[in-house]
């Protein structure tokens, strides 16, 4: 068994007033090893930052820490920013709409406790289910949803059948990791690279299956109309480009590590 001393998940934000406390305190109640919580929010205009600052203030959750991020935002960049702050030598992190179930982390951390670098919820593994997005649903993509599966699949083909949920975000991973790979990507293509990456690296990981349900409240971030969904969908194939060019350095003995990682 390897130890964790110290759990931080990182929750960012934007837009989650309906659903941030709530998922605070679930996340709370969970996670029964020694951990902090890091908002990192995009300066949201329905008073995310408000509502965690309240609950700071109130002494409710120990270990509840909030940076609101006035520039320089964006999702990728605010995990980031969460795995600085970081204190723990065990980080995970999740959306923040209820469709990762806070009840599921422990299961994540038990894998690394078992001696994984890396433990992911699924949703494309034996047990796990995606979303059941519909035409009707107003706070979810139908759209998105097909794409998502439709993506996942590609990418099996493309680049390594031995990881199903290269779109999850519903990870724990051990802080060293962090030492040779950096989050790159603007939205949910940096998950795509962090994997590959550590597949490359000969990180240990395990996918452990979860059931994705419709965000609780508020709209999706994902694809909230056609435009937004077309440019996400480029950036995800540059990605997919930008990997098999790092399949091809791997073979031939160049570096999959980002200098510009945290210290040691």
């Amino acid at each position: 068994m390897a130890d964790i001393t110290l759990v931080s998940v990182i929750l960012p934000t934007y837009n989650e007033a309906g659903n941030i406390v709530p998922l605070i305190e679930a996340i709370h109640r969970a996670v029964t090893l020694p951990h902090e919580i890091i908002v990192v929010d995009d300066n949201s205009p329905d008073g995310t930052s408000r509502l965690v600052r309240q609950v700071i203030d109130a002494g409710q959750i120990p270990g509840l820490r909030l940076e609101t991020r006035m520039t320089d935002r964006g999702l990728t960049k605010s995990i980031w920013r969460g795995i600085e702050l970081a204190r723990g030598d065990t980080i995970v992190w999740m959306d923040c709409d209820f469709s990762m179930p806070p009840e599921h982390i422990p299961s994540l951390l038990q894998c690394i406790r078992e001696g994984y670098d890396i433990a992911v919820g699924s949703r494309f593994v034996a047990g796990g289910s995606a979303k059941q997005g519909t035409l009707s649903a107003a706070n979810e993509s139908f759209l998105a949803t097909v794409l998502s599966r439709g993506l996942n699949l590609t990418l099996r083909l493309a680049l390594s059948p031995r990881f199903r949920d290269y779109t999850s975000g519903f990870i724990a991973i051990r802080r060293k990791v962090f030492r040779q790979i950096r989050l790159t990507g603007d939205y949910g293509e940096y998950f795509m690279d962090l994997i590959v990456r550590a597949m490359m690296l000969g990180f240990s990981f395990v996918e452990i299956p979860y059931v994705n349900a419709v965000r609780r409240s508020g709209e999706s971030k994902t694809a909230p109309n056609l435009r937004v969904l077309f440019g996400r969908g480029l950036k995800y194939l540059a990605m997919i480009l930008r990997l098999w060019r790092l399949r091809i350095q791997h073979l031939f003995g160049g570096s999959v590590a980002d200098c510009n990682v945290l210290p040691a």
